[in-house]
């Protein structure tokens, strides 16, 4: 029977700015009915993480931040026969992850195969199910087609542009530095475009004045006219993250006048709302992750302590790749 223990974890007393998280050690109960208790290994760092703290995506207060995490299982709660003690497993949609302890549902508990190391599993579990999510379930990529990604050295750009790539499909990146235009390349962009740059002109440019079928944009608010402008007819603007800021209400009527355009603008967890989407998602990654056609690139590590560190430089597009904390 496990008893209770403390745990070190980030909270939010109010919305606000990175200096808004605290560090608190509370009490952990024994993990109830359908739990286990968790010792988290390392703990993914999202965009959403940023959003919850702010206040776009509000939440009841005091609460927990990140929403993505490895570890390893510590005790079982009554009734939970998937799991064993030992295990190692990833999560995400969890609220409360920046903790170096917690109880959680089995259910949403996902084994890490042995060849992925818990700190691949955090850097890439909820940014690898978001491209599943965008490349099969939305929109499928088709072999030979060109394809446009916002900020494809970021931590989805950094997972879609290989797997696009793949599935045989030219990926033109855009990316707000050269030196992360460099690194885009590396991660399979055929082409890059400086977000500077007049976007929508360069990608007709190099679409031979056609553009592309479908944007991937995470950028949000300042980019999606431009995600609209490079669309070829019948084109398919998925917008996905606010990095900018929410994008402004788009009038169907301008969808019409771009032709006959499909706006979407998709969360995660309707697509992994079930156990068994779930683990659709997770044998796609895994597969991916085992072939090498998606890696895991960590390029920044935090102490859990510093985790207000981690969303400055995430919020100061100062990170590529993918961000963790250790705890």
């Amino acid at each position: 029977m496990a008893t209770s223990s403390t745990a070190d974890v980030i909270r939010i007393h109010r919305h606000g700015g990175p200096e808004e998280m605290k560090l608190e050690s509370v009490e952990l109960a024994p993990p109830g009915a359908g739990q286990v208790r968790l010792k988290h290994t390392a703990i993914g760092v999202n965009f959403i993480d940023v959003y919850k703290r702010t206040g776009l995506y509000p939440s009841q207060l005091p609460a927990g931040l990140g929403e993505e995490a490895a570890g390893v299982v510590e005790a079982l709660g009554e009734g939970v026969t998937s799991l064993k003690v030992g295990d190692r497993i990833v999560y995400n949609g969890l609220q409360g992850g920046y903790a170096s302890h917690r109880n959680a549902p089995a259910e949403k508990m996902v084994l890490i195969p042995d060849y992925v190391k818990d700190e691949e599993a955090a850097a890439v579990f909820l940014k690898g199910l978001t491209v599943w999510m965008l490349i099969f379930e939305i929109r499928r990529v088709q072999p030979g087609e060109t394809i446009l990604v916002w900020a494809a050295a970021g931590g989805v750009g950094s997972i879609l542009t290989p797997w696009a790539n793949a599935l045989g499909a030219r990926v033109i990146g855009v990316v707000s530095t050269p030196e992360k235009a460099e690194l885009a390349k590396t991660y399979g962009c055929a082409e890059t475009i400086l977000s500077s740059e007049d976007v929508a002109a360069r990608v007709k440019e190099l679409t031979g004045g056609r553009g592309v079928p479908v944007v991937y944009d995470s950028v949000g608010k300042a980019s999606a006219e431009a995600s609209l402008k490079s669309l070829h007819p019948r084109g398919w603007f998925i917008t996905f993250g606010n990095a900018s800021g929410p994008v402004d209400p788009v009038a169907p009527l301008r969808l019409s006048q771009g032709g006959s355009l499909v706006m979407t603008r998709p969360t995660l967890f309707s697509f992994t709302g079930t156990r068994p989407e779930l683990e659709r998602g997770a044998a796609a990654l895994w597969g991916a992750m085992r072939s090498g056609a998606v890696k895991a690139d960590v390029r920044q590590r935090f102490a859990l302590k510093d985790s207000g560190e981690a969303h400055r430089a995430l919020e100061g597009r100062k990170t590529s790749g993918a961000t963790i904390l250790l705890p």
